[in-house]
């Protein structure tokens, strides 16, 4: 496993469900193609699979 994993935005959560458009936030994410590095833990794990459809994840070692 990573420690670290960057997470971009690829899709515009106009039209998303509100949780989704909370999860997308919590995560940091603003606009699209805005990128951030997050520490690689169950927690944000679950985070981007409930929003896998609207973002692109990479392992950075």
């Amino acid at each position: 496993m990573a420690e670290k994993i960057e997470i971009r935005l690829i899709r515009s959560v106009i039209g998303g469900k509100p949780a989704q458009r909370k999860t997308v936030q919590a995560l940091g994410l603003r606009k699209i193609n805005s990128t951030v590095v997050q520490k690689d833990n169950p927690a944000i794990r679950g985070m981007v699979r409930t929003v896998s459809h609207l973002v692109e994840v990479r392992e950075i070692n």
